[in-house]
Parts: structure tokens; sequence; C-alpha cells
């Protein structure tokens, strides 16, 4: 991905009053993001608030100040302090005001939101629609943000989806059965592929890759001549296969008389979990990067990292649908799976 060159809009009020919220679906590594937020403030001599339960505590105005030692012994935690919640309000032109207003009576200059696609978006409304600075800090395991190599939670959770197939396979060894295990990934497959090579699957399904069930049966048989006696296949739950993971099953076991089928979903194992020191050192970085931002008078950004490089990338740039591609990766997972 090569670093994006953008004109960025800057302000001319200075920052004072720093507000942080976290939005969307908890991230390991989301309390390190908030704790660096906290404490560039305090290194900056601004004043830092948190907002409780993401927007919907914006607009129920569950704002409290916070310093330097309200975020002690959190960087090790997963999950986020401040909670998370969607709100329904907040997709309203009602409820963005009733957060704005809630914004001037704190006295707060400027938002550093944390979050996924859908939280840049309600962040770049209230921004366009009140003329209030907004920053992003890209926070979701999904790894689907465009304009940053890496989503603060997504290596956490690649460890985690490895560490679970690595347990499945050995029951699956044990047996001679074949596991179809389902990921997170409804329309991104960075999980899925990345943690099937590592955890060395025969197969991985992703919504990018529409490979179809009759290649997967083919590829199947293939195993099976060459001594294969078990199998993982990883699925993320986007697949377009057009069958969900307990169907793909079903579909397997009536065509593959060879094998013994099993399906395991890892569901929602993949978010918890104290974050990987990847993540937790780059939600460091993003989180001062986004009181700098803030502090040069950035505004409607996101505050990305692009070969190691803190970058900033427009709100708009990062809601854009990603474009780089996975051949490279596919290739490796077709020639290691042989």
């Amino acid at each position: 991905m090569s670093v994006i060159t953008i004109a960025l809009v800057t302000m001319t009020k200075k920052v004072e009053n720093i507000a942080v919220l976290t939005s969307g679906g908890d991230a390991p590594g989301m309390n390190a993001a908030i704790r660096s937020v906290v404490r560039a403030c305090s290194y900056y001599k601004l004043n830092c608030f948190g907002v409780f339960k993401g927007y919907e505590g914006l607009i129920n105005n569950e704002i409290e100040e916070l310093n330097a030692r309200s975020v002690r012994n959190i960087i090790n935690k997963g999950g986020t302090f401040l909670k998370s919640a969607r709100s329904q309000e907040f997709r309203t032109k009602e409820g963005r005001e009733k957060a704005y207003k809630n914004l001037l009576k704190n006295n707060i200059d400027a938002l550093v939101v944390i979050g996924g696609d859908g939280s840049f978006t309600g962040a770049l409304k209230l921004s366009e629609e009140f003329d209030f600075p907004v920053v992003g800090i890209p926070g979701t395991i999904d790894n689907d943000i465009n304009g940053t190599d890496y989503t603060i939670g997504y290596d956490t959770a690649l460890n985690t989806v490895v560490d679970a197939i690595d347990k499945i396979r050995d029951t699956a060894s044990s047996h001679n059965r074949l596991f179809l295990i389902e990921v997170m990934g409804r329309d991104a497959g960075d999980i899925a592929l990345n943690a099937g090579i590592g955890a060395g699957a025969e197969e991985i399904l992703i919504p990018e890759e529409d490979m179809g069930v009759e290649r997967l049966l083919d590829s199947l048989r293939k195993s099976k001549k060459t001594g294969k006696t078990s199998s993982i296949i990883v699925v993320a739950e986007g697949d377009k296969s057009g069958k969900n993971i307990f169907e793909l099953g079903e579909y397997v076991e009536e065509n593959l008389d060879d094998y013994e089928v099993r399906v395991s979903v890892l569901g929602h194992i993949q978010r918890g979990g104290a974050p990987s020191c990847y993540d937790r050192v780059l939600a460091s970085k993003l989180g001062v990067g986004a009181v700098e931002a803030l502090i040069e008078g950035k505004r409607e950004v996101m505050i990305g990292i692009v070969h190691k490089e803190v970058t900033i990338v427009t709100l708009k740039t990062a809601l854009e649908k990603r474009t780089h591609k996975h051949d490279k990766l596919i290739k490796v997972a077709d020639i290691t799976s042989v």
C-alpha cells in the first residue's frame, strides 16, 4: 500500500479539551489507544475527557474528565473500559445534534473516535454537519479500513485464531476428521487468509474470492489421494459460496464419503483477550498521533500506519473500499497446502 498524499483541512481554534470514545465492536488494544490519547493530552498540557458507551454516551452526556492516573494498568487489558455501544439515535440528525450540544456543554474542542468504518461514518457526519474537529483511530479486528496497513486488534485476533486452530487440529488428527472453522470477516478475508496460512489449513474461503464448493471438493479429494487423513478448512463468515458454514459442512459430508465432518464457529472469542505486544505498540503510536494531529490543526482525518510509519489520511479516504489484493497470499496458501 502506498502512502496517500492528500490535502488536509485544518482548523484555526487552539485545542485545549479533547474527548475520546470507543464505538462499534470492541477490539483488543482499544484500552491501550485510550491510554495513549489520555497521556498524550497530559504530556501536551491538554484536558482529556472520556465518553462512556460510544455515541450513545455522547447523546446521554456520559462524559468524565480523565487524567494520566485514570488509565493506569489498562494497557494489558482487552475490551474497552469506556465501553462501546451501537447507537440508532446517533444515525439521525437529531441524535447527532444532541451529541454536539453535549460536547459544547463540556467545553470540548475536538473528538477522537476509536472504531471501524461505521464509527468513522458517524464521526464524519458529526464533523461535517456541525463543523466540529474529529480524528479517527482504526480499531477493528477485521483489518478492513482503507489507508492503514493494520488496525488495532487485528494482530491479537490472528494469534487467537491460530491458537484455536492448533488445538482443533489435535483432535482432527486424532479422529481423522475434517474440520470447517468459521472466523470473523464479513467483508474482508484478512483473518481467514493469514490465520489459515499460519495454522496450515488445507483450504481457505474468503469473501473476496468465490472459489466455489466444487473446487473445495476437488481439493479435498486430491488431499485424500496424497495421504492426508485429516483436514482443516478455514472459512470467513462472509464467504460467497452461497452456503453458511453448517450447510457447507453437510454438503461436503454428503459428497465425500471418506471424511467425518465437524464444524466449529470461533465467534466472539476472537475479540477477547489481552492485546499482543504489536497491538499495544500500534495503539500507543496512533493515540499519540491523533492528539498531535489535533494540536497541528488537522480535522476529519484518520491516523494510520503504512510501511511502519504513522500516517494521516482523510476520513473519506479511510471509508473508501480497499484496493489491495490477496493474490500473492492466496498463491502462498495454494502452494503450501499441497
